[in-house]
């Protein structure tokens, strides 16, 4: 697997986008080895999956935060779901408790972390593209086998970058948008807006999408054409709220290529999704793979399976060594599953609720509030994964079901398409939840509050939860939820918390830097 070639190159530091990234290798060299392009694509989809230079912790790519805290599906999972309805974390550290409550302030650390994290990927990106010109292949002499080759990896570098840059946009709005022409080593780059930086990634995005792979033709974990057009539909579906345009019908045609490109299936168990072997799964369209014993961090599916394991629950039966007492579900979102996890519904099946009560009167207390292990370190088989310290679960950020409920709400939104289909989609997600057509819903059923409250059953604590909110215009105004706002029954929040502030130390390190409104 390509993800486990890691290659020694640091990004630049913090708040420095101005400088090329570091190597343990030569400069003079490090091109010079044929193998060092795969290595470095390479670390490039491992900035995902682990913290640092050396596994499970030791030597971090950012600093100024502990590096268990600072991997990146971490950081992105804990701003798109604790906020949120759907769950709430018993911890003290420094800014847990900040997102809880939807009080975070601009000196938040892991909302620092994730802005970094994002133009960590950015450097390593620029960087990789400045290195793998037409120009700079010719003067090394490489092959014409080679050059395919990195031809392809250029268009994954460019989508990783397009990745990243979407969560900036989505979770922080205007920010810096640095390319590989982006001139090394003068002053720090100016803020763009959230509308150049969309239309920025649209562009690149539309560009790689003849290099790269089919749909489902990739190697597993790696972009191909069906992560593109997943990461399009997520920028489309959200456009209303990122430029102030309709882009609905582009969303659908989106997750229409995806569809009907025969590339994926919905696999008959649900769970087999969220477990140790879940690279098996045709469901799964771009999953960022980990491994127990050969990406070891503390963040990832490793913070997903342990944080979620505590009280009365028997760890070994996850395959862990033991729980991390953290993650619960807030009782808004238990609710949304009819009979709770004995009821119809089998995606509630995995819900622990011995010993937990459903209500929450201190998040600090993992007892309160049920338990949810959905990502299990276990295979489909009942095997425990390679490690019980270190998950294999591979964390499934793109997946057909959501395809299929982001068609049903473009064409609820007026983006074209045909209704009996979209219900037909919904209605799959629904038998294979109920496993018989005893859940399928009418036309009339199928309306945008549905598809909201669907994808939270569908989709919890997959990371889409606060997006979500925000498109439907729930996430601060028009809905509360236990401890919103620290308030214990919950209280509405100020519409300016939809975005992120920027970092306090990066407005301090980058002049050229305006802060979001309200913070």
């Amino acid at each position: 697997m390509l993800a486990a070639l890691l290659v020694l190159v640091a990004a630049p530091a913090c708040t420095d986008l101005t400088s090329p990234p570091k190597s343990s290798v030569a400069a003079t060299n490090i091109w010079d080895d044929t193998g060092s392009y795969r290595a470095y694509i390479a670390k490039i989809y491992g900035g995902l999956q682990v913290s640092g230079q050396q596994g499970p912790a030791g030597d971090g790519d950012i600093q100024g935060i502990d590096e268990g805290f600072s991997g990146y599906i971490r950081l992105l999972w804990q701003m798109e779901e604790l906020p949120t309805d759907e769950a709430a974390i018993a911890w003290n550290d420094a800014g847990v408790q900040e997102l809880n409550t939807q009080l975070w302030s601009s000196s938040n650390q892991f909302l620092g972390a994730m802005y970094y994290r994002i133009y960590f990927q950015v450097g390593l990106v620029n960087e990789f593209l400045r290195q793998t010109t037409d120009d700079k292949l010719t003067a090394r002499n490489v092959s014409d086998d080679l050059r395919a080759q990195i031809h392809q990896y250029r268009a994954e570098a460019r989508f990783l970058r397009a990745l990243s840059y979407w969560h900036g946009i989505d979770l922080f709005g205007s920010i810096p948008l640095v390319t590989e022409d982006f001139p090394l080593g003068i002053t720090p780059p100016k803020q763009n807006t959230r509308a150049e930086l969309f239309s920025y990634v649209v562009a690149q995005l539309d560009s790689i999408r003849p290099d790269l792979p089919q749909a489902g033709q990739g190697e597993y974990g790696r972009a191909d054409q069906g992560a593109v057009d997943m990461l399009l539909a997520k920028l489309y579906l959200n456009a209303q709220v990122y430029v102030g345009e309709d882009h609905y019908a582009d969303a659908r045609a989106a997750v229409e290529r995806v569809i009907t490109s025969g590339a994926y299936q919905l696999d008959p168990d649900y769970m087999h999704n969220f477990l140790a072997d879940n690279n098996t799964s045709r469901e799964i369209i771009f999953a960022v793979p980990f491994d127990g014993t050969h990406s070891q961090s503390y963040g990832g599916t490793t913070f997903l399976t342990h944080a979620e394991v505590g009280g009365n629950m028997p760890a070994s039966a996850y395959g862990l060594d033991g729980g991390w007492w953290g993650l619960r579900l807030r009782p808004e979102v238990a609710e949304l599953y009819p009979g709770g996890p004995g009821g119809p519904d089998h995606r509630a099946s995995f819900i622990f609720t011995n010993g937990q009560s459903e209500t929450i009167s201190s998040l600090t207390d993992f007892s309160q509030g049920w338990a949810a292990p959905k990502y299990q370190n276990v295979t489909s088989t009942g095997a425990p994964g390679s490690n019980t310290g270190f998950a294999d679960v591979d964390y499934p950020m793109f997946r057909l079901a959501d395809a299929y409920l982001m068609y049903a709400e473009a064409v609820l939104r007026g983006g074209g398409g045909d209704l009996s289909t979209a219900l037909g989609y919904v209605n799959q997600l629904r038998e294979r939840a109920y496993g018989d057509a005893s859940g399928d819903i009418t036309a009339s059923q199928l309306t945008l509050d549905f598809i909201l409250d669907e994808r939270a059953r569908e989709l919890l604590w997959e990371g889409h939860r606060r997006t979500d909110l925000i498109r439907f215009d729930r996430f601060t105004k028009n809905g509360v939820w236990a401890w919103k706002g620290n308030v214990e029954a919950g209280a509405e929040t100020q519409e300016f918390r939809n975005l992120y502030p920027l970092p306090a130390s990066e407005l301090v390190a980058n002049p050229n830097l305006t802060q979001n409104p309200g913070y």
